[in-house]
């Protein structure tokens, strides 16, 4: 029996690209043995929606095709759910953060193939109060660089426009009072902004994470403690080559289970996106989504418990594999 594909997709994103290819991915897919439909979104909570009926039409895999606003929503209608199917990414946003922590080509028939050659891992996602995510939830004013960077800019110098509006917003950062319990420890103090990676990309900074796992079941915690212009701008340049976990302003550690709150209004970033205000309580539920990922990826030591799945083949895949 021939598989069928649900795919959920952002027009416009990536410049209508993805739109415009459409035609090829769906003659792809169905020569890979998959009867293949697609939804594109219109407005915000579209992708959650969309992914919902998914499961209750029973489709055998989900894919993805944007940034990672729309992953993000695609991930809050299937993580609470039994019969969640694989999920399949094709990033088209400005910085695909969750893309490049899973080694996903940047083109479009590349991330296909990923997807056509069925291997798949299970990964860790994360639940914040009620709400889900699967790359980075964050507090403070340098964290909202990722909803408050135009648009226009990041058209003309893609990711790099995160680099330009963070330093544009290092003079207004203020510490905030804290207070941060992780598992069996506790701070309590004046933070310029804390970070809880499930990858090693966070707003370009593919080294935020240097030893991040992709399956281990826990949080990296990050807080950069209240520092001066000069120590927070140090603090970004040793970030960008992984070498910030040891300054002295800044808490670098391991966690399943984070609660945090303030006496201070502090908004919260979810996958680079807008995610409310503290107070705020994180589980870190381990190996929770199947996602396909290239065959390598175990290499790359990102991955903790090496469980590749492979996926039933289309019968002429099959049979030319057989010859």
């Amino acid at each position: 029996m021939r598989k069928r594909a649900r795919i959920i997709y952002n027009p416009t994103s990536g410049k209508e690209l993805f739109k415009r290819m459409l035609p090829d991915v769906l003659i792809k897919l169905e020569k890979a043995g998959y009867e293949t439909s697609a939804y594109a979104t219109e407005r915000e909570g579209d992708a959650t929606l969309e992914a919902e009926r998914a499961l209750d039409n029973n489709y055998d895999i989900l894919i993805v095709a944007g940034g990672d606003g729309t992953l993000n929503e695609v991930v809050n209608g299937i993580a609470e759910q039994p019969n969640r199917p694989r999920l399949g990414i094709i990033p088209m946003g400005t910085v695909n953060d969750f893309g490049r922590a899973l080694h996903l080509p940047n083109d479009i028939m590349g991330a296909l193939d990923v997807i056509i050659e069925g291997h798949s891992t299970k990964v860790d996602i994360g639940k914040m109060n009620n709400r889900y995510f699967i790359n980075l939830a964050a507090g403070g004013q340098l964290t909202q660089v990722s909803y408050e960077t135009p648009s226009k800019l990041k058209s003309i110098v893609g990711s790099f426009a995160y680099y330009i509006k963070g330093f544009e917003m290092l003079p207004q950062m203020k510490a905030v009072d804290l207070r941060i319990e992780y598992d069996d420890k506790v701070f309590q103090g004046e933070a310029l902004l804390f970070l809880l990676g499930l990858t090693n990309s966070m707003a370009g900074f593919e080294k935020l994470v240097p030893d991040a796992k992709l399956d281990d079941g826990y949080y990296t915690l990050i807080i950069v403690e209240k520092a001066n212009l000069a120590e927070l701008g140090h603090i970004m340049t040793l970030a960008s080559r992984g070498e910030h976990t040891k300054h002295p302003k800044v808490i670098y550690e391991k966690a399943k289970s984070i609660n945090i709150s303030s006496f201070t209004d502090m908004q919260l970033n979810v996958d680079g996106e807008y995610g409310g205000k503290l107070p705020a309580n994180f589980l870190n539920l381990e190996r929770h989504i199947d996602v396909f990922t290239p065959h390598d990826i175990h290499n790359e030591e990102l991955i903790d418990q090496p469980t590749v799945t492979p996926q039933l083949k289309s019968e002429d895949h099959q049979q030319n594999e057989d010859k």
